[in-house]
């Protein structure tokens, strides 16, 4: 194989045998869980939310830190940004998958938010007063918003190829880009934290909190990290990337070690300050999953926080391939259950929800008063709903792991198929330089 820096990756034929086979999985147990399901398929379309949003999101972190390090004229990272730019392109299935929930929301033919129950809106005070952002009208803009991402995504990555293509003298292109990178900081900022309370937020739609956004934006972060630095092992243990140094995973190490401990910050802050105030429509959120969750609760904790903080905190563990590798694995599972513990609970108690309102048309409304004048009594309300356990929502099942594998095998393959059509490295990026002489 030519090891120049210059060769372009091809997909070998058993990868790709891998990769189809895991789609096929994952299709497979998405079409099990239809059938297997309720009369409202929450666990589908809770599983079809859940990965959709967390492919996403690592599609979207790619193109978000490629335009900060772009904005804040940084080299280090320029040898291996078509891995970036690439993962970015998923953007465009997100759109896709994103649009599939927006339509069965809105014509209401999937049943995982309350808010979308025009007749529990009416009877329930707290839904009818978030009603002005919590509507399909807002849904719908969430979903365009993926769009412009992937619009900045491709334009970002366009002009890096055509860089690649033609030497400019007067780096024309290249200042082309920062523009679009620094443009697209400020619409990445604010329109995160719109579609990530509605897509996820508003599950619990009589819960919210300021810091979440963040808190969900840092987790997939650290997984957009660690499954950048397990492509990079894997291509250079094929042959590819020469240049790319224990220097690179050492950053990319320190990355993953950082976050962790910045998400473990927006978590502990989160949770302290709603346990401080005590405030029943806030601490409803962390009772239902203390106490109906425990294993997945402090979980959560373990395996993002002390197993990330304790391999990673040795200089020396960043530069081993063998610890990236487990890390990185434990991370990416690690914030697929986070995401898992952000989205169950609320989509079951909201099934529970709109049963006990088609079978009591005053149920909603009850609840509704109630959370008004007796929030810490909702709390436990809540919590009854889920103190049983349930397949798929309690604990992930087969079901949700072969349908998460499949997930990952489509935005691999995706990726792979992407990052194919260019060059691996940037040959005429003004910065190239500072990054193959990279040294920490």
């Amino acid at each position: 194989m030519n090891s120049s820096n210059m060769t372009r990756y091809s997909m070998p034929a058993k990868q790709r045998t891998i990769l189809l086979s895991g789609m096929a999985l994952g299709l497979i147990s998405l079409v099990i869980t239809w059938f297997g399901d309720d009369a409202h398929h929450t666990r589908f379309w809770t599983n079809f939310l859940h990965n959709s949003v967390f492919f996403t999101g690592i599609s979207f972190m790619a193109v978000f830190f490629y335009s900060v390090c772009n904005t804040a004229w940084a080299g280090w990272h320029i040898q291996f940004k078509r891995i970036w730019e690439s993962m970015s392109m998923f953007l465009i299935v997100g759109a896709v998958l994103i649009g599939i929930l927006t339509l069965t929301t809105v014509f209401d033919l999937n049943h995982l938010y309350h808010w979308a129950d025009s007749h529990s809106v009416h009877e329930d005070k707290i839904l009818e007063h978030k009603s002005s952002f919590l509507n399909n009208g807002w849904f719908i803009v969430s979903f365009l918003v993926i769009l412009v991402w992937f619009y900045f995504a491709f334009k970002i990555r366009s002009n890096s190829i055509e860089e690649d293509e033609r030497h400019d003298k007067e780096y024309k292109i290249h200042f082309k880009n920062r523009w679009w990178t620094a443009t697209f900081l400020p619409i990445a900022g604010f329109t995160s934290c719109l579609v990530i309370w509605q897509w996820v937020m508003s599950l619990d739609a009589h819960w919210y909190s300021t810091m979440f956004a963040w808190y969900s934006l840092a987790s997939l972060f650290v997984s957009m990290i660690a499954l950048t630095i397990l492509i990079l092992i894997y291509l250079k243990s094929n042959g590819y990337y020469p240049n790319i140094s224990l220097e690179h995973f050492h950053d990319l190490g320190k990355f993953m070690f950082a976050f962790s401990i910045f998400w473990t910050y927006l978590w502990f802050s989160q949770y302290m300050l709603i346990w401080y105030a005590n405030v029943g429509e806030e601490t409803i959120y962390f009772k239902t999953r203390q106490d109906d969750y425990p294993v997945l609760f402090y979980a959560n904790l373990v395996i993002n926080f002390l197993l990330p903080f304790f391999i990673l905190m040795r200089n020396d563990t960043k530069r081993k391939y063998g610890t990236l590798i487990f890390v990185g694995l434990v991370v990416i599972f690690g914030h697929w259950l986070d995401f898992f513990l952000m989205i169950k609970p609320g989509a079951l108690h909201t099934a529970h929800e709109l049963a006990g309102h088609h079978g009591d048309a005053h149920g909603a409304a009850d609840h509704g008063h109630d959370m008004v004048a007796h929030a810490s009594e909702a709390g436990h309300h809540a919590a009854a709903h889920a103190s049983t356990f349930e397949a798929g929502f309690t604990l992930p099942g087969f079901l949700e792991i072969f349908t998460a594998i499949g997930f990952l095998c489509g935005f691999l393959y995706f990726f792979y198929t992407v990052f194919s059509k260019s060059n691996l490295v940037a040959k005429n990026d003004p910065y190239l330089t500072e990054s193959l002489h990279h040294h920490v």
